[in-house]
Parts: C-alpha cells; structure tokens; sequence
C-alpha cells in the first residue's frame, strides 16, 4: 500500500509507548502518535507519487499507483496534506521537539526526493531515527535523550535502510537507482544486521543499572532474529521491525532508562 503500512504503524506504536515510559500523559501520548503517524504517512505517500514512473516501468504490482487503484496526484495531495498536518501537531509537543521531528520528516523527504540515489542515502535514516528520542524527551522533560539512545535509533535507521534494499535490488538496478546499499549489492543483506545489533547492545547496555535478565533474553533474540535476516533473503525487513521492537521492549520494560 502507498502508505507503507508495516513501517508507519510499528514506529508510530513504538515511539508512542517510549513516550508513555517516559512520562507523557494520554493527552502527550495522542500528541506523539498523532505527528509520528503523519509524518510516516507524508513520507511513504510522496515516496510513491515520486517513484511512480520507476515503479510502473518494473512493474511493480505491490504499488497502488501502478495497479490504477489511485492516482498520482491523489498520492500527492494526500503526501502534502499529511506534511502539513504533521507540522502542528509536531510542535504541540514544544518548539524543539517539533523541530527535532520536523527535521527528521525533512530528512526523509530528501530522500525521496533526492539523496535515494546517493552514496549518502544512509544518512536521512540516521537523522530522521536518531532524533526520535529526543522529539519524546524535549516534548516530556525539556532535555536532549542520552547519547546512547539517539546512537542507537540512528543506527536501527541505517540497518532498516540496508534491509529494505534487499529484495529491490535487481528493479533499483533496472532503474538506475544507485544508492549506498545498491553499491555494496547483495552484500547489504550481511552488512545490515552489523548496525542492528550495534542499536540493540547500545539500548541494553546504555541504561543505567545493571542488564538483568530482560537485558539478556533481548540480546539473545535479537541475535537469533538477526541470523534470520543473513539467512532468509526475502523477508529483512520484516525481521528488522521485530528487531526494533524486541529492542524497544527491552528498553521500555527496563524502567524510567529516558527519564532524567
């Protein structure tokens, strides 16, 4: 669906429930999910009406556009309505916030737009992930998320743009989409659980206190999930979703880890 669905719903839900174990009240928690999920669906909508042509031309029968079940330029209306809805309901939550997420929204609609196809197309998921704590913590307490956690989120980022390449390869290569994970080719279904278990160890490790038990199971399933994504070339992505939501869990389950 030109909403991408798995992707919107799982980080909606997932940095709605951080902000809930952060402290922000139903109101805040509404607040939150509201601007994630219009930021989420701006982004995959535009990211559709601007492949079309690519996608129709390889054709791709997963794409609404393609299969004339809507057209273009309602994809587009839809994309620009959701951005600006995204813009005050990111702000309710404080100027830096709603800044912090808005740049993040901006990074992604670069990609889109632009840097898809760029040896940097890393980078608008390392941005766009890596200020999700702190678009919860400035909005919950006016601080900056640790280090840890943004490093972390950052790097979920990048290991879910390395598995989402995976099964596009051979379209991306039919339509000259040249970005960081088409250069390295089917080597980014090996390279992408690197950064992941990177964010996990940092998410469990980075909390103060000790591991526990929690801590240890995480990792434990996270390296399991992980050798599926190496094993298994059709569903990464997939498996990346759960790797961040087993990540996230742990993390939540572990107590006030974002709250100063």
């Amino acid at each position: 669906m030109a909403s991408h669905p798995g992707p919107t719903v799982a980080v909606t839900t997932l940095v709605t429930v951080v902000a809930w174990s952060a402290g922000r009240d139903a109101t805040g928690c509404l607040l939150v999910a509201a601007a994630i999920l219009t930021g989420h669906l701006s982004i995959g909508w535009s990211n559709d009406a601007i492949d079309a042509t690519r996608d129709t031309s390889v054709h791709r029968n997963d794409k609404p556009i393609v299969l004339g079940l809507v057209s273009r330029r309602t994809v587009w209306i839809g994309a620009v309505a959701m951005l600006a809805a995204c813009v005050p309901l990111s702000l309710a939550s404080g100027l830096l916030a709603g800044l912090a997420h808005l740049v993040g929204v901006a990074a992604a609609w670069a990609y889109n737009l632009k840097l898809k196809s760029t040896v940097i197309s890393w980078l608008p998921y390392a941005v766009a992930f890596g200020l999700l704590p702190s678009f919860v913590t400035l909005g919950t307490n006016d601080t900056w998320a640790p280090w840890w956690a943004s490093a972390a989120t950052a790097l979920l980022g990048v290991g879910a743009h390395l598995a989402n390449v995976v099964p596009d390869l051979a379209d991306d290569a039919a339509t000259g989409v040249r970005g960081w994970p088409q250069r390295i080719g089917r080597l980014s279904r090996y390279f992408a659980p690197l950064p992941l278990a990177a964010a996990t160890v940092l998410l469990v490790v980075g909390p103060p206190g000790a591991i526990g038990v929690i801590g240890w199971l995480t990792l434990a399933v996270v390296a399991a999930l992980l050798t599926v994504i190496v094993a298994w070339k059709n569903a990464p992505f997939l498996v990346t979703i759960a790797v961040a939501a087993v990540s996230i869990v742990a993390l939540v389950l572990r107590g006030d880890a974002l709250v100063p």
